[in-house]
């Protein structure tokens, strides 16, 4: 899997000196001017400033985009099957048609924003699919239900790939991780939020129509259309262009960029780069790692309404119900990301987190009288949703933090998402309403694909582990990447991987 050592580049990294062939000569001399001009920059303060302009910005766009691709569970059991006279599985396949567009349309949406910007594309992106959602409230019968989830899918698409290359332009290596999964954790918080909000909402029903499960799409979707155009003015750019930072940080964020990743490089599209990508089996590997994590998470986010229901429990109680999971979910994700990026290590709490999930979906599997004995199923989702979160959140960075190429790097994190989604599109199909309450074929899957992220990321622990020793013994690694001039991403093996 991973990139062969060749004699020939072996010889050709030992006959000549790595950091003379390939330091731009003028590094030093700019380095020194840097140092000069940006002492009086406190990090820590900077790196503070960073986290107050941007993650809270982009994290309420990824809360908006979760909490309207996950309120039809909440819609379900507030009457939407039975006011479009849904039978069978049409239920099922209205969530499957989300799922293709969002893929179907998640490389392209990724370039497109390297071809203009975040302030430009992020905002548009969340007006549309704002719009959308609203317009799922106003839907008569079935086959307006199918086309606004497929929409809905293709509008949200580019945000969470967008942003993850977006971090990779601001950040460091090293910080990325902790990044994302603070950004993910919105997930968990749109969980929490859906709870209530759904909870509120639902004592609507008698107002224009006899159900509430209209105006729960109605008012949040307008509400992501409302804050979406005021994202024109607090989504920034890049550091260069950001209003925020005075020139001296400018500088500052620049030297730390190149002092650790490819950031600061004036790089071209090319379709040659984006088959770079494509043609990475380490790429695919990533993206294996999110598909099996995207089934649980999604049929958990999307059916765990329904499940609470099943247990008995009336449909305002089984909103509120909902919200400590999520909530817990929240807490592990953050203490997760945390340990993890102390000890800078990914791959074995990818497999702890994991594995927790698979003691959630056994606790599940094992009640066989969820009704008499709703505690036990209840207490599974804890661990359920305690476990996929952290280990989704963390999965999720391993292209920002490994693929180096700006346009690869861009293309990777859409390959990602798209294979992974690959396995929602699946996991729509397996609550089927006949299942209940047990939900055997549902929570079988779940568990199954668990194990299958524990193989997955053991299987990318060994491989970057052995490649990065590999490259050990023929050429030093060189962190300062932004300066060198002709490097060659990833591929070239002066690049260690993160595991």
């Amino acid at each position: 899997m991973a990139e062969p050592v060749t004699e020939e580049k072996s010889r050709q990294y030992s006959e000549s000196d790595p950091d003379k062939r390939s330091v731009d000569p003028s590094s030093s001399k700019a380095s020194e001017t840097v140092d000069f001009e940006t002492n009086s920059v406190n990090e820590n303060s900077l790196l503070r400033k960073l986290d107050v302009r941007l993650l809270p910005a982009v994290g309420i766009l990824y809360l908006l985009s979760f909490l309207d691709r996950s309120n039809v569970g909440n819609a379900r059991i507030e009457g939407l099957a039975s006011d479009l006279g849904m039978t069978g599985n049409q239920y099922l396949t209205g969530l499957t048609l989300y799922f293709i567009g969002y893929a179907i349309f998640e490389i392209p949406c990724n370039i497109v924003l390297k071809r203009t910007t975040p302030r430009f594309w992020l905002p548009t992106l969340t007006i549309l699919w704002g719009i959308v959602a609203t317009l799922m409230g106003i839907v008569q019968n079935l086959t307006g239900f199918f086309i606004a989830r497929f929409f809905l899918g293709v509008a949200e698409s580019g945000l969470f790939p967008g942003v993850v290359y977006y971090f990779s332009m601001w950040y460091k290596r090293r910080e990325r991780q902790f990044r994302i999964s603070l950004f993910f954790g919105a997930a968990a918080l749109a969980g929490s939020f859906g709870g209530i909000l759904a909870y509120g909402i639902g004592f609507m029903r008698g107002t224009v129509w006899e159900h509430g499960w209209r105006w729960i799409f109605i008012l949040e979707g307008i509400a992501t259309v409302l804050i979406a155009f005021g994202a024109y003015w607090f989504i920034y750019n890049y550091p260069d262009t950001a209003e925020f930072l005075s020139d001296k940080e400018r500088k500052f964020i620049r030297a730390r960029l190149a002092s650790d990743s490819d950031a600061t490089h004036d790089e071209r599209f090319t379709w040659d780069n984006v088959l770079r990508a494509i043609k990475d089996p380490k790429c695919w590997l990533y993206g294996l790692s999110f598909h099996t994590m995207s089934l649980p998470l999604y049929t958990f986010s999307l059916f765990l309404p329904s499940i609470i229901n099943a247990l008995g429990y009336r449909a305002a109680t089984a909103q509120l119900l909902t919200i400590p999971p999520y909530a817990f979910a929240f807490l592990t994700t953050l203490t997760v990301a945390t340990v993890s990026e102390r000890l800078h290590q990914r791959a074995i709490f990818i497999i702890g987190s994991a594995t927790f999930a698979i003691i959630g979906y056994i606790m599940l599997l094992a009640n066989k009288d969820p009704i008499a004995h709703p505690g036990l199923s209840y207490a599974g989702t804890f661990f359920a949703a305690g476990g996929i979160y952290p280990a989704t959140a963390l999965a999720l960075s391993w292209p920002a933090i490994n693929v180096s190429g700006q346009t690869k790097r861009a293309v990777a994190n859409a390959m990602q998402i798209s294979i992974g989604n690959l396995g929602a599109v699946l996991g729509t199909q397996l609550y089927r309403s006949r299942d209940g309450p047990r939900y055997i074929v549902g929570h079988s899957f779940a568990l199954g694909y668990l194990a299958g992220n524990v193989i997955v990321s053991s299987l990318l622990y060994f491989i970057l582990s052995r490649e990065n020793k590999k490259r050990d013994g023929i050429v030093p690694e060189v962190a300062e990447v932004g300066h060198l001039k002709d490097w060659d991403g990833d591929e070239d093996l002066r690049w260690r991987f993160q595991y």
